[in-house]
Order: C-alpha cells, then structure tokens, then sequence
C-alpha cells in the first residue's frame, strides 16, 4: 500500500480533552476521531488495528473449539426481565421503544438472547457441550465515558457461552478459554496478569479477570509477593480475625453533640479531633424493594460486591436521598446505626472492634460520640463480615503476606455462571435416564478495543506508539527519502512489491516531503520494522533497516534486503507466538 493512497489523518497538537497516551496517540496518528462522547470512528489505520486484533482472538476461540454465530443488537427488554437484569443494569442499558410502543434495548450482553437459542434447540445431553461465541458492538451508557477507547458507550466485544451436563465439563471448557485467553495476549503483545474477579450484574460462582498492569488503568489489582494470590479490588480478601459478636456493657459513656452542617468524615472528625478510624460510616442502600444498611470504618471504603454477598442479594445500589430521610429522619450525612430500624444492617469486622466510637445521631447536624457497637446498637452473629475494600497494610488472606496495589486495565473476564441463565430461561436437557436438568453455563468475553488501547499504553515512547507486530497496521515501513531520485524511488518500488508478493504487509511512503517529516510520522504510527532508502545508502549499495523498539539501525546489502525483512518480520511474529 502506497502512503498517497491511504488516509492517515496524522496531526502534531494533542488533543485538549485526552489525557492518558492511548487516547493521545490513537487521534495524533490518525487512527480515531470523536463522533460523540463514547462513540469513536474508527479510521483505516485504527480499523486495521482493530480487524487484526479481532482476528487473533477469532482464530484463538475457533482452535479452542468454539462455534461463531452473530447476534442482534437490538433486544426486546422482556429478555432481561426474565433474570432481572433490567433492573441489575438500571441506567447503564440503553432503552428504546419502536413504532408500536414495544421496549427494546441495545444489547450491553448477551447472555439472555444466546440462552434462548440453546433452550430452543438443544434438549438432549447427547448435544452437549457446547460453546458458541461472536464478536459483535455492544451498547452501555456509561455517566463519563472517557479515556478514549477505554470506557466508551459503543465498544466491540467478543463474548462466548458455553452449555454443559455437569461442573466438570463446565471446568473442562473454563479451562480451555482460560488457555486461550493466554495465547490471544501473548500474541497480541499484551503482558497481562490473571486475577480473581467479581462476576457484577453478569452474576455466576466464580470468574477471572486478565489485566494489563499500567499506570493509567481504571482498575485496582491487589496481589501478594509472598504467595500467588491476586485479585481485583472488588473481589480482594484479607486475613480478618475472628469475632463473636456480643453485648458490651463498658466503655465510655453515649453523648449527643451538636455538628452542624457537618456531614463528610472529614468535617466531623476535624471538629471532634477525633481520628477517622474512630469513626462508623453509615451507608444506605437498596436491592429492589429492599434497604440495607452498610457499616465500616470512616478510614475504609465499603466494597459494594462484599455487601451484596453478606446481605444475601444479587446487586446493591446507594439509595437515593428520599430513602435515607425517610429512613434515618435526617438529612443526608448524618446517619448512624443507634436505634436505627434497618431491615438489613452488615456491619464490618473492623467497626465491631471500636471501643469509642463517633457516627451519626440520625438527627440533622447531631452526631453520637462514645458509641461502643453490641453496647449501643445490636450486632448479630452473621451479621459482622468483611464488607470493605482491601487497604494498605492488610495481609493476604492465604498466608499472611503484606498486599500490595497496582493499577490495571482489564481486557478479559471469563464466568462459571452455573444454572442463573438456564433455570430463568429453562434451558434444560435430558439425561440418560430421561431426567430433566438445567444446562450449567460458562461465559467468556474480551474487550477488543481494549486490547488496542492497552497495547499502546505499555508499548510507547514519547514520539509514538511502538505496535507489536501481529496488531500493527503494517508490518514495514519503507521511507524514500527523494521521491524525485529515479534510483531511489525505483528500489523503493521494487522493495515494497517483493515484500508485498511475499505476504508481508508493508506500506511505502511516497509522500514528496521532508526526510524529517517522515521519520516523524513513521513514528508516531509505530510500525515496527522501518526500511530507508536515500542517495548516500545507494551509493554504498546498503538500505537501513531499524526496529521501531530499538535505537540502532542496521546497514543491509541492497540484493539481501528483501530476504531479510521478510526474515525479521517472521522473527518477530514468532517471539510473540504466532
């Protein structure tokens, strides 16, 4: 492909509203445009980015013996009401009605649509296992997209389902997928690490995520140096001591003290010189028609999945201002557990270990000082458990190691959903013995923009984007440095046409500009092997050869330039196990 031929939109300014280099570089080399927040055109360079992308983890999932079909993005709403994810993806699902009135939605999954088709159509355990998967544009409304392509509103995922008779071949396919998500990053070039994850509003017994480590992520990873153990911030364990829960009739005597207009930790802690890990936060919130109540330390963050699983409930979401009145009979911020009538209350292991503590008096601008939990309000058994978010200093749950943090981005996630799907949807198959039973399910999906996104944010330097080879938009860039020199121009063309009959995918800058302009280009776009051919290397029969990741360059023979490009381009794509 010729560079005259081709739109490459580069441009030298960054972008105002871009912050991490990902978003920077993807719009300075021309490979993205901003159609609306969240929503991205994706122009010829970035599109061959993405396609190459898409067509590892095609050939990946195909080898591992999953099946493609392709599904609709638009999705009757009465499909989500059957597992109750309507209302699990509250405002993140895009809702629409057509002409007659009926409620659709664009597909932020499609767990529900792909069940169907199996419940349909497979009724037997002759016709199983099965694992069907497509690589389809899912629709999410996200509150603040951004990040460039990280957190869109309109992103392509491929996302697979797997039907089975039992948990082992449940375990037989996770682990098959689990194979395959590595050798699709190892050949994208993406380093990432496996994690314990959290399953959200998918739902399931028990997931993994696989995380590219990088500064910018969105994601916190917790691991332990001592051990194995690692895991996303909202799955993280700690070791926790064991407590039993009791009446406390010592300690320091309950008082009412006036705060007015103080309502943040902050504030209050400030005003009482107290410190914040004396402190009972007090955070309300609703499952459906159900309010609970969270408790944790004010130096701590409740982790929202924790109190999920404690309270016994799918989801939980912060309820909303009217709820904690009505409730609390105060203003938002000054809540407080002292005879308040919770349906549910979890409190964590840290709050039960306060000897004086300081927490709202349910009383606007009051707050209660000396509160000793058991003493003060009750404190049930199996109502104490680790319900916050893991902390510096804790220790790993498996051996007693210091925890430490890291940022993330996340570009996979595999699910044992178990029977959720099928027992809502009444995918069911018959046994040997002609018994009925709902089909166990596995699912397993993978942000392909991501992917583009991550590998620029671990393979870049400050003049551009350094792709790995198996995503790059090209493989070799060939860089004239005279168009107007006969000579030049015509080793030039003849270079890229062997490469070009040899498979490699090459690009040939003929552009009449400056040496200097296209080095800088070339760059920017990170095409890994850069070709240079100007009058002086003619003149000593040689042709530069440079790695984008590398500083030298290397002088090669003009009749054994073809033999080895082609012979770096094949190195390069083994090192990545391709």
């Amino acid at each position: 492909m010729r560079y005259t031929q081709m739109f490459i939109p580069t441009v030298r300014e960054v972008p105002s509203d871009a912050v991490i280099a990902s978003h920077i570089l993807m719009i300075r080399a021309g490979m993205i445009r901003q159609l609306a927040a969240g929503a991205y055109t994706y122009l010829p360079l970035g599109y061959r980015v993405l396609q190459k992308a898409e067509r590892i983890v095609r050939e990946e999932m195909n080898a591992a013996g999953a099946i493609e079909l392709h599904m609709p993005v638009v999705i009757p709403i009465e499909a989500f009401r059957k597992t109750g994810r309507d209302e699990a993806y509250g405002e993140l699902m895009f809702r629409i009605k057509d002409r007659n009135g009926t409620m659709l939605a664009l597909g932020p999954t499609h767990e529900e649509v792909i069940t169907q088709i199996v419940a349909d159509h497979v009724n037997s355990y002759r016709q199983l296992p099965l694992n069907l998967y497509q690589i389809q544009t899912k629709f999410r409304d996200e509150e603040r997209p951004k990040s460039g392509v990280l957190r869109t509103r309109e992103f392509l995922m491929k996302d697979a389902y797997s039907f089975h008779t039992s948990l082992e071949s449940l375990e037989e396919t996770y682990q098959k997928m689990y194979a395959a998500y590595e050798n699709m990053f190892k050949r994208c070039g993406l380093p990432v690490v496996s994690v314990e994850a959290e399953s959200g509003p998918i739902g399931g017994s028990a997931s993994h995520e696989f995380m590219v480590l990088t500064d910018v992520g969105e994601d916190s990873v917790v691991s332990c140096g001592s051990c194995s153990y690692a895991a996303n911030i909202e799955r993280a364990a700690r070791k926790v001591s064991e407590v039993s829960p009791g009446d406390k009739a010592d300690g320091p005597e309950l008082r009412e003290v006036h705060t007015p207009g103080m309502t943040t930790i902050a504030q209050v802690s400030e005003f009482l010189k107290v410190r914040p890990d004396q402190m009972i936060k007090t955070l309300v919130y609703r499952s459906g028609e159900h309010v609970i109540v969270g408790l944790v330390r004010g130096d701590h963050d409740i982790n929202e999945s924790k109190l999920a699983r404690a309270a016994g409930v799918e989801t939980v979401e912060l309820a909303d201002e009217g709820t904690i009145r009505k409730l609390t009979g105060a203003e938002v911020g000054f809540a407080g557990p002292v005879k308040l009538s919770a349906e549910k209350m979890i409190v964590d292991i840290d709050v039960w270990a306060i000897a004086d503590g300081v927490t709202g008096a349910n009383k606007t601008d009051y707050h209660l000082v000396g509160v000793v939990p058991g003493r003060d309000f009750a404190v049930d058994a199996d109502r104490v458990a680790d319900i916050r978010n893991v902390a510096q200093g804790d220790q790993c749950p498996k051996c007693s190691g210091e925890l430490a943090f890291e940022r993330a981005i996340e570009v996979g996630h595999v699910f044992k959903l178990g029977t959720k799907y099928s027992t809502a949807i009444g995918a069911e198959f018959t046994d040997a013995e002609g018994k009925s039973h709902s089909m166990i399910m596995g699912c397993y999906g993978i942000g392909i923009n991501r992917i583009l996104a991550a590998a620029i944010e671990v393979n870049h330097d400050e003049s551009g984007i350094i792709w790995p080879i198996s995503i790059a938009p090209y493989e070799v860039i060939i860089l004239p440095l005279s168009a107007k020199d006969e000579q030049v121009a015509g080793l030039a063309e003849k270079l890229h046409d062997e490469l070009e009959a040899a498979g490699v995918d090459v690009l040939l800058d003929d552009r009449d500009a400056r040496p200097g302009v296209k080095f800088k280009d070339a760059d920017l776009i990170g095409i890994p092997v850069r070709v240079t051919i100007g009058p002086k290397g003619l003149a000593n029969n040689v042709v530069e050869v440079k790695l984008r990741n590398e500083a030298e360059a290397k002088n090669v023979p003009v009749d054994q330039a073809g033999q080895y490009i082609r012979q770096l381009v094949e190195d390069l794509h083994r090192q990545l196990g391709e």
